[in-house]
C-alpha cells in the first residue's frame, strides 16, 4: 500500500492519497479543488487515480470531487446520510456510490468502511482503512475529516453561524457526543488521520501534530474524556472562534457542485491608468497581495493589501464578495499560486493581473504605522477614533481603553459606518490584520488612518496599565 498526505497550509486542510500497489489503483480521500500535482505524484509511482470519497459536505474550501468525476472519470464515494438538506446535488450522470454507516467498498485490495460520524455536519462519515493486501484482517487506520482533529473534535455550530440553520449547534452537538462514544469502542491502536490541523477554524485548538491514534485521543483530547453529555455540549459550543463569511458560500457550492476548472488564463494590465480605472469602477475589487509593509508606501485607491501566504485565502474569504470581478496585484512568479489560492474557495471571478511593478504611479493612497507611544498620544487626542480589529475572544480577554471593536472581517461592511470626518487609529493582536484593516478603511474612502506597529502584544507590554480586562 502506498499512502500520502498533502497539506495545504493556507487552509490548515488535508488531503490523503492511498494506492494499492498490486492493482495500480488509487482513491484521493477529501480532495483539494487543484489536484494536478497529486495525479502528477500518483503517476510517478506507477498508479492511477481511480476513485475519490468524500467524508462531507465540507464549508471551508472548495472540494475537488467534481473535479475528478468531469475532467478526469473517476468513481465517486459520497455520504448519503442526513437529511434531503444534506444531499449532493451535482452526481447526475457521474459514476457515483453513495455509501452509508456500515457500507465498504475496495480499492485494489484495501478496503474501506464506512463509519456515520455526525456532529460536525449531519452527513460526516469516517472511513475504517484495512490494508488486505498487505495481509491485514484488521483495520489500519480510520479517515475522520472534521470529526476528530488531534486533540480536538470538530464545531457543531457552522451550519448554524455560517449557513443560517438554525438550532443546529444543539442538535448537533448532541450527534457528536454519541458519535464520540462509538469512536472510543475503536481499537487503540488504529491510527487517525484528520482533516485539518492547527489554524482551521472548524475547531477551537486543533493541535499542529498530522496524526494520532485513537488510543491517544482517547487519552488526551478533551473530548474523549468528557462522560457527561451537558457537560460536553457546553465546552463543545463554548468559545469558538468566529466562522468566516465564505463558509456559507462554500457549503453551499460543494453540494451543488463546484464548477469544472481549466487552467486559468488571466491577462495582465498593460497600464497602470488602465488598473486605477478599473478598481473606481462598481462590481470590481483590487486585491494587493505585495508585503503590508510596502503596501502601507501607496496603495491603489480602493484596493486591499492581503499579502500572499497564509493570510490570502482567509482574509479574501471575509473581505471579497462572490459578485465582484477581481484584479490581482502580484508577482508574476506568485500569480498561479495566487489564483489557485483564491480558487480553493471559490473566488473564480479573477478577471485582470497587476505586475507590482507598474503601479507606481497610481499607488497614492497611506496610511501611517506608528509604535505605541505615538498610538497613545494619538488616541488621547479626542478627535480619533480608535478601532480593535481582532476577533471577539481576543477583545474579550483584553483591550485597550477608549477602543470600538470591529472585527476586521466584518470591517469593509461596518466600517463606513464610523465618522468619516474623523481620523481613524486601528490595531489588532500583532499588526498583521491591522495592516490589512487600513487599507481596508483607506477603501472605504478615510484619509487619515494609522496603524499601531506590533498590534496589542506591544500595547500590553508596553503600557500595561492601560489595558482593561
Amino acid at each position: 500500500m502506498l499512502f500520502r498526505s498533502y497539506f495545504d497550509e493556507k487552509l490548515a486542510q488535508y488531503s490523503y492519497l492511498v494506492g494499492c500497489q498490486r492493482t495500480g489503483e488509487a482513491i484521493l480521500i477529501d480532495p483539494p479543488r487543484s489536484v494536478e500535482a497529486i495525479l502528477a505524484d500518483a503517476k510517478k509511482e506507477g498508479l492511477s487515480v481511480s476513485a475519490a470519497a468524500e467524508t462531507h459536505i465540507h464549508a471551508d474550501f472548495v472540494s475537488g470531487a467534481r473535479q475528478l468525476a468531469e475532467k478526469h472519470g473517476v468513481k465517486l464515494y459520497l455520504s448519503d446520510e442526513g437529511d434531503e438538506n444534506w444531499k449532493y446535488q451535482y452526481t447526475d450522470n457521474l459514476n457515483v456510490e453513495p455509501v452509508t454507516d456500515g457500507s465498504t467498498f475496495k480499492i485494489g485490495n484495501i478496503e474501506f468502511k464506512v463509519l456515520h460520524t455526525p456532529g460536525h455536519t449531519p452527513e460526516s462519515i469516517s472511513f475504517i482503512l484495512t490494508d488486505q493486501g498487505g495481509g491485514a484482517d484488521k483495520p489500519m487506520g480510520i479517515f475522520t475529516g472534521d470529526f476528530v482533529f488531534v486533540g480536538d473534535i470538530g464545531r457543531p455550530d457552522l451550519l448554524e453561524k455560517a449557513a443560517g440553520a438554525a438550532g443546529t449547534a444543539e442538535s448537533g452537538a448532541k450527534a457528536m457526543f454519541q458519535s464520540v462514544q462509538r469512536f472510543k469502542e475503536l481499537p487503540d491502536y488504529l491510527m487517525v488521520w484528520p482533516g485539518h490541523g492547527a489554524g482551521s477554524a472548524c475547531g477551537k485548538s486543533l493541535g499542529a501534530v498530522p496524526q494520532s491514534t485513537v488510543g491517544y485521543e482517547k487519552q488526551f483530547n478533551w473530548a474523549m474524556k468528557e462522560t457527561n453529555e451537558a457537560a460536553f455540549i457546553e465546552e463543545l459550543l463554548k468559545d469558538q472562534p468566529e466562522a468566516p463569511a465564505y463558509f456559507a458560500e462554500m457549503k453551499k457550492v460543494n453540494k451543488l457542485g463546484p464548477a469544472v476548472l481549466d487552467k486559468a488564463n488571466v491577462e495582465w494590465f498593460d497600464s497602470a491608468d488602465d488598473l486605477a480605472a478599473f478598481s473606481q469602477q462598481p462590481g470590481n475589487i483590487v486585491i494587493d497581495t505585495r508585503p503590508s509593509k510596502e503596501a502601507e508606501k501607496g496603495l491603489v485607491p480602493g484596493s486591499i493589501n492581503i499579502p500572499f501566504g497564509k493570510m490570502l485565502p482567509n482574509w479574501a474569504g471575509w473581505l471579497i464578495n462572490y459578485d465582484e470581478d477581481i484584479a490581482l496585484i502580484v508577482k508574476p512568479e506568485q500569480a498561479e499560486e495566487a489564483i489557485q489560492t483564491l480558487q480553493s474557495i471559490h473566488l473564480d471571478r479573477i478577471v485582470k493581473l497587476a505586475d507590482p511593478a507598474l503601479i507606481a504611479s497610481v499607488a497614492t493612497e497611506t496610511y501611517t504605522s506608528v509604535d505605541t507611544e505615538a498610538f497613545a498620544k494619538l488616541k488621547d487626542e479626542i478627535d480619533y477614533q480608535v478601532i480593535d480589529v481582532r476577533n471577539d475572544s481576543e477583545w474579550k480577554n483584553g483591550r485597550i481603553e477608549g477602543t470600538e471593536h470591529k472585527m476586521l472581517g466584518h470591517l469593509r461592511k461596518e466600517g463606513s459606518k464610523l465618522d468619516p470626518n474623523k481620523p481613524v487609529l486601528i490595531h489588532c493582536q500583532s499588526g498583521a490584520r491591522s495592516a490589512i484593516a487600513a487599507s481596508v478603511m483607506l477603501g472605504l474612502g478615510y484619509k487619515d488612518v494609522t496603524h499601531l506597529t506590533g498590534g496589542f502584544n506591544a500595547w500590553s507590554k508596553n503600557r500595561p496599565q492601560e489595558v482593561l480586562v
